[in-house]
């Protein structure tokens, strides 16, 4: 697909409910990696229906007030969206949320919305940004774009055990 221009623009209460299905719509193909690695009986007891559990957690985090929201639109269509937070006693930013619409992937608005909020983060005086994904191959693409936005991976191994 071809690079898209993407106007980013602030969140609005009223994008909840689009923001909220278009995370859903991007983030299927990585629950099933997760499922896929985890196992059926794991991945229930962390997340039970996904859905539900990744929709109370993108609802949360728009609502929280030390989380700062955008999102993107192509033909005044949201395309994508990104939240990012202040860890000031450390000026460690963090972006905490990034999806991008399936439709609109790998045409650069999951670049565009990393580098806005990194910019952000910078002009907020941060020193340091980072932002969190996962190792399998769901999230390959998202490995992606923060590696050239000049993010730098730091390897961690998770380990999960159904009790």
């Amino acid at each position: 697909m071809s690079r898209m221009v993407a106007a980013i623009r602030e969140y609005r209460p009223a994008d909840e409910q689009p923001v909220v299905e278009l995370a859903l719509r991007a983030w299927a193909s990585v629950f099933a990696s997760v499922e896929h690695l985890l196992g059926p009986q794991i991945f229930a007891r962390l997340h039970g229906d996904w859905r539900g559990y990744q929709a109370a957690a993108v609802r949360d985090t728009l609502a929280d007030s030390a989380t700062w929201a955008w999102v993107a639109e192509t033909h005044q269509r949201l395309a994508g969206f990104v939240t990012a937070r202040l860890h000031e006693e450390r000026r460690l930013g963090e972006v905490t949320m990034l999806a991008v619409d399936p439709e609109h992937q790998r045409a650069g608005i999951g670049s565009a919305l990393t580098e806005f909020a990194t910019g952000w983060l910078r002009g907020c005086g941060m020193q340091v940004a980072m932002v969190e994904t996962g190792g399998d191959v769901g999230h390959a693409t998202a490995r992606r774009v923060y590696e050239s936005a000049g993010y730098t991976a730091l390897p961690i191994i998770r380990y999960f055990k159904a009790l």
